[in-house]
């Protein structure tokens, strides 16, 4: 074998090898117990960064482990191919979307094959393939049918220059990106997804997954589902005269609907804070001298990002209407305000507000003069609104709330909710914070919504007999003027289906979450063209037993999933008993960051010089210098940026540099895969230098165990020999466990690091000492081979292994060998440890003092001494006693 670790040349001749044989396929064996392992899919954004090396690394590690412990392995690989970077693309370097996606594709599949990774490669997919979305298509057909899908007028960006909608990334500062003309809230016809109807399986599906998903992920998804429970109280509007309209208008008629979790504070209600996006916000200015500032601040609202807008929003402000509703219970005048914290997307965007006993309406109150009206009183104490520094929001006794006054408020939640059904001005209700999955984009590069426009018969679905309706490539993309799908003559005008009149295609395309919610079933018949799946192979593959993915998609895209698979099950396209959680065990793997320095360039300030830590030194006086042969280039205050700057190193520069399996192996040993990667250059060489000892230690080795086999526990060995065989079982042990049971593959590695350092150190002589020997290597590299797989495959072959170590079978643990057949026992002379010793855990007194005597510190500190005592506590200590 060659002298040195020479990645460059190994890698590329084994992935030739899997490739060519087809080593990643799934088995045929249907006998196997099934494993279904998924990382999310990647978008094609042209190269793969750390992030991803580190995601599906992780995964590879467990599919290739799970395969070489007998079970029959699904692994495969797809790209999340439509989206907007494609467009961009297309308007900012002149590429057609479809030219830029597939190149990328391209791009990105070689880079992934250079890690190694065993995915089965005939499975793989691309979203903006017809054949793939066409079963989408299909899919949101039926549910047109079922009411699951529909449409409606709702808000979205919009750019009056660019005559175009505008994603919510597409807006900066409120203004388009791409020509800086102030983006306005437009209402549009939109298609949605009826989420909402799954609302309470959804909420139950959680606590089924228990264990097997993070809780900070299930909790998160809780929230966003946000289940509540209270009252329905309706607000009347107060009757009111606007010129130019007819008085009933805005009468005593309409009302504003609030829920609140709060009934017993409803007599403390001083205002009415109402979202922007509330369908009354504009309307009920219209006409006043309010109108204009009521828009404008509305429309500003609109524009801010929810989060910046929530209940937990720094600033609280808002803008009165001039409007007021009628209180339901006391009939008085309560004012009517637009509030920036309101959320339109929970409860009824309304919201009626309680400044004495809510922290939000109290800090709005303050801040705009408002009353503050005291309903609930502490035990033992008088709170007064006037005099209230931060609103009082525990139980207490109902107070200032008419024929409820000395009520307990957990009771008066009851007691108030029963007055407003009594008098049918409210009802108990329960309110969900999930909103229906607005699923439409004004946008090309996405899959084409199958209904067209008839005068005579409204919407109506293309026939599944038709489908795909496949996007045009024949388009134009400037990114103004709205959707260039509008003006592909050839793709509007079509045929009614129903009645055979002219009619217009849809032109919106969806949402690209469409497309992720459901790739994990497509994976399973990825070349069945009669349905989105086979049912009997779904019915064998799912659910996906390990997912792994970014904590970023803890919300939307596993709740779409979530949806998906119980709305495919429901409709016939998967069978009625597929388990309708379509993720068993979930991984959310952390980010990979690198830690960067930085100054203000002297001749240039606008300019930012980075430094990497390895680049510097730190001084005694804390500054940061950049050293170039021993001189200081720089001497400044270098301030240490926050790890923001993510994945900015390239892969392909490592794999060059070190090769795949290093990459792999660093990734994997920096962290738990939970836990955040600070990339260094020092980590990454320590990688390969781990790498390189593996490769010395079967070379050196090589000569002494060539012609033996493996020990197979037949007669007697050495204490050290005993000690090595030990160390190999026990990581078998060891990486059994939290490869199988715990999915840390850090913890893992460092215990191949052991088991290396344990064999290099042993310098056996015998026929069993090599035969120990040769055991333990060969462990090593069936260990190391989900890790770093083409080193060990090279090295398993230099040993007279056949084939690759995918297809070998797991190490078979001996319990035996995990008897500990020696102990390390101290020696203390008058009190004080001098030395330890390694014995056999059944040596006898006799030999264990000889041991303790014969040992060259023990015997320097007794010579010329009297031995007066000598003990020896079993396994413990030995004790001697000298003068």
């Amino acid at each position: 074998m060659d002298e040195r670790y020479n990645p460059a040349e190994i890698e590329p001749k084994w992935q030739k090898r899997w490739a060519d044989s087809g080593a990643f396929s799934v088995s045929e064996d249907k006998s196997a117990e099934k494993f279904y392992l998924l990382e999310m899919f990647p978008y094609p954004s042209g190269r793969i960064h750390m992030g991803h090396v580190r995601n599906y690394s992780i995964g590879d590690v467990l599919a290739r482990h799970m395969r070489m412990r007998g079970k029959r392995v699904l692994h495969p690989i797809g790209w999340d191919a439509f989206g907007m970077p494609a467009e961009n693309a297309a308007i900012e370097r002149g590429r057609h979307p479809a030219e830029w996606t597939y190149d990328n594709i391209a791009q990105m599949r070689e880079q992934l094959k250079k890690l190694g990774l065993s995915y089965d490669w005939s499975r793989e997919i691309a979203t903006c393939d017809p054949s793939y979305y066409r079963h989408e298509q299909a899919v949101f057909i039926a549910m047109l049918e079922r009411g699951l899908a529909y449409r409606k007028h709702a808000l979205a960006n919009w750019c009056d220059h660019c005559a175009t909608v505008l994603a919510n990334e597409q807006v900066e500062d409120g203004k388009c990106w791409r020509c800086g003309n102030v983006v306005v809230q437009k209402a549009m016809a939109q298609w949605f997804l009826r989420v909402t109807q799954y609302a309470e399986e959804l909420l139950a599906g959680l606590d089924t997954l228990a264990g097997r998903w993070p809780d900070e992920v299930r909790e998160m998804q809780r929230n966003w589902i946000g289940k509540s429970f209270g009252a329905e109280v309706r607000f009347p509007l107060e009757a009111i005269d606007i010129p130019g309209k007819q008085p009933s208008a805005l009468s005593g008629e309409r009302e504003i609907a609030v829920f609140t979790t709060r009934p017993d504070t409803l007599y403390g209600v001083t205002f009415m804070s109402i979202a922007a996006e509330h369908p009354l916000a504009l309307e009920l200015a219209q006409g006043t001298e309010r109108e204009a500032e009521v828009r404008a601040f509305a429309e500003k609202i609109q524009l801010e990002h929810k989060v910046k807008k929530g209940a937990d929003a720094g600033d609280k402000r808002g803008v009165f209407t001039g409007r007021y509703c009628i209180h339901p219970l006391t009939g008085s005048k309560v004012p009517i305000w637009i509030a920036n914290f309101v959320l339109m997307d929970y409860g009824t965007g309304a919201v009626m507000a309680v400044p004495a006993h809510d922290e939000r309406d109290f800090e709005f109150a303050k801040a705009y003069g408002l009353p503050v009206q005291v309903v609930i009183q502490p035990a033992g104490r008088a709170l007064a609104g006037a005099q209230l520094t931060a609103a009082y929001t525990d139980p207490g006794v109902m107070t200032n709330s008419g024929v409820f006054d000395g009520v307990p408020s957990e009771e008066g939640k009851r007691k108030v909710t029963e007055k407003l059904v009594a008098e049918n001005k409210g009802r108990a209700t329960t309110s969900f914070r999930l909103r229906d999955w607005l699923v439409s984009r004004q946008r090309y590069w996405g899959c084409p919504i199958p209904v067209v426009h008839c005068e005579t018969d409204g919407i109506v679905p293309v026939p599944t007999q038709d489908l795909p309706v496949a996007l045009p490539l024949d388009v134009t993309i400037t990114g103004v003027g709205g959707s260039p799908l509008a003006k592909v003559d050839s793709f509007v005008n079509v045929t009614c289906p129903k009645c055979g009149r002219p009619a217009r295609r849809e032109t919106d395309t969806f949402d690209t979450f469409v497309e992720s919610s459901w790739y994990y079933d497509r994976f399973t018949t990825p070349r069945h063209e009669g349905a989105p799946v086979e049912p009997n192979e779904a019915r064998e593959w799912l659910p996906v037993d390990f997912y792994i993915g970014g904590k970023e998609h803890a919300v939307m895209h596993l709740l779409y999933a979530r949806f998906w698979q119980r709305a495919m099950i429901d409709l016939g396209f998967l069978p009625k008993d597929t388990p309708r959680e379509p993720f068993s065990r979930l991984l959310t793997q952390g980010m990979v960051c690198k830690e960067f320095y930085s100054r203000t360039a002297e001749d240039n300030p606008a300019h930012k010089l980075y430094f990497y830590p390895e680049e510097t030194e730190l001084r005694d006086d804390g500054v940061r210098v950049l050293k170039a042969d021993g001189n200081e280039v720089f001497v400044g205050n270098v301030v240490k940026m926050s790890k923001t700057k993510r994945n900015i190193v390239d892969p392909d520069e490592i794999i060059g540099e070190y090769g795949g399996d290093t990459a792999r192996v660093f990734m994997l040993f920096a962290a738990p895969p939970e836990g955040q990667v600070d990339w260094t250059t020092a980590g990454v060489e320590g990688a390969h230098r781990f790498l390189q000892r593996v490769w010395r230690l079967v070379r050196d080795r090589l000569p002494q165990i060539a012609s033996v086999a493996a020990y197979k526990s037949v007669g007697e060995l050495s204490l050290a020999a005993a000690e090595v065989r030990r160390a190999t079982h026990r990581t078998i042990q060891r990486v059994t466990f939290d490869l199988g049971e715990r999915y840390q593959p850090n913890t893992a590695i460092a215990a191949l690091m052991e088991l290396m350092n344990a064999i290099s150190a042993f310098k056996g002589e015998t026929a069993d000492d090599h035969a120990v020997v040769r055991e333990g290597i060969e462990t090593l590299l069936v260990l190391l081979s989900p890790f770093a797989p083409h080193v060990a495959d090279e090295l398993f072959e230099h040993m007279g292994g056949k084939g690759t170590l995918l297809h070998h079978a797991w190490p078979k643990l001996d319990e035996s060998a995990l008897h500990e057949a020696t102990v390390e026992v101290p020696v203390q002379i008058n009190g004080k440890v001098r030395a330890r010793i390694t014995v056999a855990k059944d040596a006898s007194e006799e030999v264990v003092l000889a041991a303790a005597k014969a040992n060259e510190r023990i015997a320097a500190e007794l010579s010329g001494k009297t031995l007066k005592k000598a003990i020896y506590v079993a396994g413990k200590i030995v004790t001697l006693v000298i003068g």
